[in-house]
């Protein structure tokens, strides 16, 4: 329980911070965002991706003051029956208002319910998190389609561009490439800043919410898959490599860091759904700059955090991504709603080694799959190739990445 005179206080504290501060970037996909709409708006990300920001912009846009952070340590005691009083709070401190925005309101058991309640009574509702479950299971009961989800991650190529006030160029794209997009370390640019907030992802976002007491051998596995981006893994290994006892607690570790949107797991595609289960998958991490800063590696290998920097950009714009593998390896399969659409290879440069089989792996999986066009991404090289009656455009990544919408 926690007395109403501390909520109005906590309330007051916490919209004094969120009062806009600097000229931030605008996140161009949230632009998008209608609050008039009758469903609750869920805003899911990486931690210090940029949510309490939008915030700031939409409390300045549309005269929001209902805010609350269930984050605030001082909110450890809040329970169910604590709503009414915030309820109140809300009314003395602020009036009758329209709009309620939360942060982490998944923390509270039955938060759904009250949710709900002000949905029920033509409430406007914008909330914000870093667990993925509150887009599906805690959701699932109360508010089965009265919910409109969103998914934010660190900075786009494009908004790096806007927000160092820099060109798009190559220079710049190997800037975003080393750096990342997290907004708070571009303005520190401190690398134990990426340090400290892998630690808060794994101990806040992960060991305190799921009651995980081996926070030790978590951090190791993190750090190993950190440590080897884009190269394919089996649970069976990661049970060996940290000696644990069953293979289902690496399975639940690596569902954690993907609920976190920390780590990103992509299957070997296979039309045999059992098959495609069991195959070998590969590993990807929401930024460059995270990965880079907590890597047991002493050099990241330029061509595996390319594949990485590609993939998140994919997984903006896509949930079905695969890998092809039969006789040669394509790096990126998209499909959707059953349908290939996509096929693209990731190659930091094409030399005279590895030339052939960049291409092959690619016109392998093209005529796999039925495709006349596919894509080969490389950090500055452009051209046209022709083989059979297919062809294969190859494109530098940052043009790539100016020229698509995310």
């Amino acid at each position: 329980m926690i007395r109403k005179e501390d909520l109005k206080k906590i309330i007051r504290d916490q919209h004094e911070f969120l009062a806009p501060d600097r000229n931030y970037v605008i996140r161009k996909k949230f632009q998008e965002i209608d609050i008039t709409l009758p469903q609750a708006m869920i805003i899911m990300g990486v931690r210090r991706c940029g949510k309490s920001t939008f915030l700031r912009q939409l409390i300045r846009k549309e005269n929001v003051s209902c805010f609350l952070s269930f984050e605030d340590l001082r909110l450890s005691g809040f329970e169910m029956a604590d709503f009414e009083k915030l309820e109140e709070a809300f009314q003395e401190e602020f009036g009758n208002k329209e709009i309620y925005c939360f942060d982490e309101i998944q923390n509270i058991v039955g938060w759904e319910i009250f949710i709900r309640e002000k949905l029920d009574r033509e409430k406007r509702i914008v909330l914000t998190g870093s667990s993925a479950r509150l887009l599906s299971r805690d959701l699932g009961t109360h508010l089965s389609g009265r919910h409109l989800d969103y998914e934010m991650f660190p900075f786009t190529f494009p908004e790096f561009i806007d927000f160092t006030m820099k060109q798009a160029s190559v220079d710049a794209f190997m800037e975003y490439f080393t750096e990342g997009g997290f907004p708070e370390y571009l303005h520190n640019r401190k690398r134990e800043y990426l340090q400290n907030l892998l630690s808060d992802i794994l101990i806040r976002d992960i060991a305190v919410r799921y009651g995980i007491r081996n926070v030790k051998v978590l951090k190791e596995m993190a750090v190993y898959l950190l440590s080897n981006i884009g190269k394919p893994f089996s649970y069976n290994t990661l049970r060996h490599i940290f000696d644990l006892g069953a293979t289902s607690t690496v399975i639940e570790y690596i569902s954690f860091f993907e609920e976190a949107y920390l780590l990103f797991t992509v299957q070997r595609f296979d039309y045999s759904l059992k098959k495609q289960k069991n195959n070998a998958k590969k590993i990807y991490a929401i930024d460059n700059g995270l990965a880079i800063a907590n890597s047991l590696s002493f050099s990241a290998d330029q061509g595996r955090m390319l594949e990485n920097l590609v993939f998140i950009t994919l997984r903006r714009l896509h949930q079905e991504i695969y890998y092809y593998r039969v006789k040669k390896e394509c790096d990126f399969v998209i499909r959707e709603r059953g349908s290939i659409i996509a096929l693209i290879q990731v190659c930091y440069q094409l030399t005279s080694d590895n030339k052939e089989r960049e291409i092959e792996g690619l016109a392998e999986a093209m005529r796999f799959f039925g495709l006349k066009e596919g894509l080969i991404l490389t950090l500055n090289e452009e051209d046209n190739l022709k083989i059979e009656d297919k062809t294969i455009c190859i494109k530098p990544v940052w043009k790539w990445l100016v020229g698509i919408s995310v």
